[in-house]
């Protein structure tokens, strides 16, 4: 049996040596190239999307509704009709003030013969000046009579013209808060409200840090002079997705905000396909300082231990562990401040089953997908 045993050892023995020495399967990992590209630094605020003109439509006097003669959510242009109310009552109010007019003036006429007859019996010594001076009066009183007509006619019309309601700007309009044979008045609140839509503004408030470091950034160096219209504005939607347009600041308020410490700031955005809505709540990039070449790395390839920050590349088809300081976002990718050249393979995909020094297989992957 000692025979047959040590046989049966030897060759165990030899297939597990053999094993020992076979090298393990490379894993496969996804790469994307470290870049190099031009940034500019940027900072984040939150804003607000505000419309540049901006109406809330009221009625002026009181009637019945007669016509909604918009269709909600559509462009009107300035001066088109969106309400009519019942204006019988007053077109009738006019012409009675027309005809009160119309007595006065006749009143007047007789008021100006009769103080020139006084006038002349006064010549003619055949009459007294108290005459006259009375005729004088009732003159003067029938003059004053006309001016009151008159401005009762001219109120009249105006309160005439308030029943046909038209858009005084161009831009969308909201949806009707009341409708067809309701009573409306001064007292009803906002019929609708009108935007304007192209272009829109972007306000966010800028600490005191931030300011001061904007205005560094729009600073003239010829003259000192700050010159915040040199600054552009990017926003982001809230998912995640970078407008397509750029805008500038246009305006930073005078004053502080006492209880955030903050002030005002405010960008035109260009808005021609009507993307953007008032009150719409996104992100806000401003850009200071010019642009700086970086290496920018996806976002996907950055880990995380109690040393810090570190990524894989590929290195003589082994992983190798980099320390990184991560920098500011772009996009999908983030900056590299320390820690790369550019141009290293970084592992994208796959990098939760990699340890340092095992041998890997890369497969560059697509802008699209290593970025995603």
């Amino acid at each position: 049996m000692r025979v047959t045993i040590w046989p049966v050892l030897l060759v165990c023995g030899m297939v597990s040596a053999h094993a020992q020495q076979q090298p393990a399967a490379a894993v496969q990992v996804g790469v994307a190239k470290a870049e190099k590209t031009a940034i500019t630094r940027s900072l984040k605020f939150v804003g607000r999307v505000e419309a540049v003109n901006k109406v809330e439509v009221r009625a002026r006097v009181t009637g019945y509704l007669e016509e909604v003669l918009f269709k909600e959510g559509d462009v009107v242009k300035v001066g088109a009709p969106l309400y009519r109310i019942e204006h019988g009552l007053f077109q009738a109010a006019v012409e009675q003030a027309e005809g009160a007019l119309e007595r006065s003036k006749a009143t007047k006429a007789l008021s100006a013969i009769q103080l020139q007859r006084a006038q002349d019996l006064v010549v003619r010594q055949a009459g007294t000046e108290v005459a006259r001076d009375q005729a004088k009066a009732a003159d003067d009183t029938a003059a004053g009579s006309i001016m009151t007509d008159e401005a009762n006619l001219a109120t009249a019309k105006i309160n005439l013209g308030y029943t046909d309601i038209t858009s005084p700007i161009e831009g969308e309009i909201g949806r009707t808060n009341i409708t067809k044979g309701n009573v409306v008045s001064p007292d009803s609140g906002v019929l609708t409200v009108i935007v304007s839509v192209d272009p829109m503004y972007i306000t966010f408030p800028v600490s005191d840090r931030d300011l001061l470091q904007a205005r560094e950034a729009g600073r003239d160096p010829s003259s000192g002079a700050k010159d915040y219209s040199d600054l552009k504005v990017r926003i982001r939607f809230s998912n995640g997705s970078l407008y397509d347009q750029v805008g500038r600041m246009n305006f930073v308020d005078v004053t502080v905000d006492r209880s955030t410490d903050t002030v005002l700031g405010r960008a035109t955005m260009p808005n021609p396909d009507g993307t953007l809505i008032d009150g719409q709540l996104v992100r806000v990039l401003l850009e200071i300082g010019a642009p700086q070449e970086k290496v920018v790395v996806p976002q996907a390839a950055l880990l995380a231990d109690q040393q810090g920050v570190y990524l894989f590349v590929v290195e003589d088809g082994k992983a190798v562990v980099k320390r990184v300081k991560p920098g500011a976002e772009s996009g999908a990718d983030i900056v590299i401040d320390q820690g790369l050249s550019g141009g290293e393979q970084v592992v994208v995909q796959g990098v939760q089953a990699l340890r340092p020094g095992m041998a890997v297989r890369a497969s560059p992957l697509p802008p699209a997908v290593s970025r995603s």
